[in-house]
């Protein structure tokens, strides 16, 4: 049976971050995810952890200014020193709170940025990244993001992220697959999965449209889950949706979806 994370960044948005760490517990996860941790001492959120006897599955390296549109700046040329203090206060985070995984966001090309410049400043930059973890025992991920969400967003479909890991050829760098972008961009869902899981590190779901609980769109979870169970996936998959219910307690309203399709946490 697949092991759950619960998204921090999305679920019981009703409550402020620290207090999603004690929610999640009480829902009966066992592990948590996130965005980004950077508002917040790392020892704030690692004592919410171990209060709660949860573990940090994944975190995102910093995206840039996110309120300007900034979404990661690894296809940024001319930007490589501020990537790799990144790079450093990403893996200073994962060092702290025990993170296995961590997310580098390909990011959106400045305006009169070639595709090619943005490649190879791409390749150049996981390259570095995925070396500099790999040395403190963390694994990067490259996820895909569906350019309906994201417009611009430089990497938007699993097998372009595997060629591009396939260039930067390194041991420690794998894909981020969310079953959500996968499907807006092109379906093939179980197939795709069964094709790329020696390659998928984590998993992030959500149903489609409106990016809610599974069995609120047309993914077929049910079937789904137990095809991941087949293929042997042992990793987790992160609960990253927007609960339908966006009200105080929407989101362990929401959780009925576990029982729905035979899962458990």
């Amino acid at each position: 049976m697949p092991k759950f994370a619960a998204n921090l960044s999305m679920l019981w948005n009703e409550l402020p971050f620290l207090e999603r760490f004690d929610a999640a517990a009480r829902a009966g996860f066992k592990a948590v995810e996130f965005l980004f941790p950077y508002d917040f001492r790392a020892e704030e959120i690692s004592q919410r952890l171990e209060q709660n006897h949860l573990k940090l599955v994944l975190h995102n390296m910093p995206p840039g200014d996110w309120a300007k549109g900034e979404r990661g700046k690894a296809c940024w040329p001319g930007g490589e020193d501020g990537f790799r203090a990144n790079v450093a206060l990403a893996l200073q985070y994962a060092r702290a709170l025990g993170t296995p995984h961590l997310h580098c966001m390909a990011g959106i090309p400045p305006a009169g940025v070639s595709r090619a410049q943005a490649h190879a400043t791409l390749v150049g930059n996981l390259r570095f990244a995925a070396n500099a973890a790999k040395q403190q025992g963390v694994r990067l991920l490259l996820e895909p993001i569906n350019h309906f969400d994201m417009p611009g967003f430089f990497v938007n479909r699993p097998r372009q992220a595997i060629e591009i890991l396939d260039e930067v050829g390194s041991d420690n760098l794998f894909l981020q697959y969310d079953i959500y972008h996968a499907q807006r961009m092109e379906g093939e869902l179980a197939r795709t999965i069964q094709d790329l899981l020696p390659r998928i590190a984590h998993m992030q779901l959500a149903d489609t449209p409106g990016r809610h609980e599974p069995g609120t769109g047309e993914i077929h979870y049910r079937y789904l889950f137990d095809r991941i169970d087949e293929l042997g996936y042992t990793g987790h998959i992160g609960c990253e949706y927007k609960p339908r219910d966006a009200g105080p307690g929407g989101t362990d309203k929401g959780l009925v979806w576990l029982a729905e399709h035979q899962q458990t946490l």
